[in-house]
């Protein structure tokens, strides 16, 4: 390999995490497959990471973060929480091909097995939900949503998020990502307002 900084070389083998990890998943992907991935050796991926856990989870948090980044870029200039509401609901709904969010759901089988990597994915989780609960608060705040308790709603949208992006990509075909837009705006409706709630 051509000589690069310890910064740079950590980000190349975080690289190649990330598309190991997109062909096999990232419970599959080991530390050989890194390597190989990179045309080096083994011995390189552990002189830059304490053990493959650690890589998996700098890995799963450099794709993750990135997808929380587009998703705040995405929110930011809209007019009023609803509309932020409804684009957060339209821009985190996947397809069947979303690899992202399969990363997701191979982090959260992972998570229990590897500390790092559950150190990693409670911390977005708790990010994701920080996001929608204050677009909720604001919401409340213009008046244009009713809750005693952003913290608690909060949580429950995103888990009605997180729980019908599995279906769609997990089981294909079982449910389509219009399916997920539209229940889970039902869902908003039913849990930030006493009627439902529009787009302004």
């Amino acid at each position: 390999m051509a000589r690069l900084s310890p910064d740079d070389r950590r980000q190349a083998i975080t690289d190649a995490t990330l598309a190991v990890a997109r062909r096999k998943g990232l419970g599959a992907t080991t530390v050989r497959d890194v390597a190989t991935e990179m045309g080096t050796s083994s011995g390189l991926i552990h002189h830059y990471f304490d053990s493959m856990d650690d890589v998996l989870a700098t890995a799963f948090d450099e794709a993750a973060s990135r997808d929380l980044a587009r998703a705040r870029t995405a929110i930011g200039d809209k007019p009023s929480a609803a509309a932020q509401l409804d684009v957060f609901i339209d821009s985190y709904a996947p397809v069947q091909s979303d690899w992202t969010m399969q990363l997701w759901l191979d982090a959260w089988a992972e998570a229990a097995r590897r500390p790092a990597l559950q150190q990693v994915s409670r911390r977005l989780n708790r990010e994701w939900q920080s996001l929608v609960r204050e677009i909720i608060e604001r919401g409340v705040e213009s008046g244009a949503f009713a809750t005693d308790d952003a913290d608690a709603a909060a949580w429950r949208l995103l888990s009605v998020l997180d729980g019908l992006a599995l279906q769609v990509v997990a089981h294909d075909a079982l449910i389509t990502r219009d399916d997920v837009v539209e229940w889970t705006r039902s869902a908003a409706a039913r849990e930030l307002t006493k009627g439902a709630w529009h787009v302004s």
